[in-house]
């Protein structure tokens, strides 16, 4: 936790408790990111990177439907690849055989950021892509998961 608020305090973010409907929020014009006062640390920690998220992106609030879907989206994958190291998702995946909420509990994370992280990858085949873009050879992380046999 004390890198996170390392971190929004280099991104030049003010992080306030304040108790509220939601359990996080960010604030643009202000700079501040709220989180509601005694949240139990692996809520706490999900929250304020989803919400650290907004903040990289610039995100301003919108009632728009797409729009808004699009800045969760964005927010809970950025937090998702700050939170989770690559091999050890891979590794609680096969011991959890992929079960969102126990992974989520060895990842010191919430089930949002595991779904997160699942939904930035793309498997073929014997080869998982992570954050797979348009084009050939254009992802972020590429792993051979074929078994030995």
């Amino acid at each position: 936790m004390q890198q996170l608020l390392a971190l929004a305090d280099e991104l030049g973010l003010t992080v306030i408790e304040h108790r509220g409907r939601k359990v996080g929020g960010y604030h643009d014009g202000s700079r501040t990111v709220r989180l509601n006062p005694h949240m139990p640390r692996r809520l706490a920690r999900s929250v304020l990177a989803h919400e650290l998220g907004h903040a990289v992106h610039g995100h301003t609030p919108t009632i728009f439907g797409p729009q808004h879907a699009r800045q969760e989206r964005a927010a809970f994958e950025w937090a998702a690849r700050l939170l989770i190291d690559r091999d050890a998702f891979a590794e609680v995946e096969r011991l959890r055989d992929g079960h969102s909420p126990s992974m989520a509990y060895d990842l010191d994370v919430t089930v949002e950021i595991v779904d997160a992280y699942k939904g930035m990858l793309l498997r073929l085949g014997d080869v998982v892509y992570e954050r797979p873009k348009m084009g050939a050879g254009q992802w972020d992380h590429r792993e051979n998961v074929a078994q030995a046999s």
